[in-house]
């Protein structure tokens, strides 16, 4: 048994965390889980728009289709970590690969813009880019 939190003490984290397959097929599933994570977040008094949420939604998949694109040659099927985590004031959610980094390609113009899709979705984001794979770290500050 634990103790509860004294009196004024913000709540625990609530979280969210899913890994799949980095094949376009199985995101849209693991896009829907987060959705459906999101939608929950009112009972622990993390208050977001419908728009906000759309807003996590669309970012968090962006990231995960770049994993499934662009992390792992040859179309192998490595993993995709998908973690979530709301605390007060804020909402963070990164998505992780274990494949290799790519810079981006140049563009066609209808292409290649994702990161900037999720920099103008998100409050603050960041990418980490390792040897043994990519974070990308996406913030949203709550009310």
């Amino acid at each position: 048994m634990t103790d509860p939190l004294p009196p004024g003490a913000p709540a625990l984290p609530v979280s969210f965390h899913q890994r799949t397959a980095a094949i376009a097929e199985r995101l849209p599933a693991l896009r829907a889980a987060l959705a459906r994570w999101l939608a929950t977040l009112s009972r622990f008094d993390v208050r977001l728009s419908v728009e906000r949420r759309e807003d996590i939604v669309l970012a968090g998949y962006e990231a995960m289709a770049n994993s499934a694109e662009h992390a792992y040659p040859h179309g192998e099927a490595g993993p995709v970590d998908v973690r979530a985590e709301a605390q007060p004031g804020r909402l963070t959610v990164t998505v992780t690969d274990y494949g290799t980094w790519r810079p981006p390609a140049a563009s066609d113009g209808l292409r290649g813009r994702g990161l900037l899709l999720i920099d103008t979705l998100a409050d603050h984001s960041a990418q980490v880019h390792r040897d043994d794979g990519t974070t990308v770290t996406m913030t949203w500050l709550t009310g």
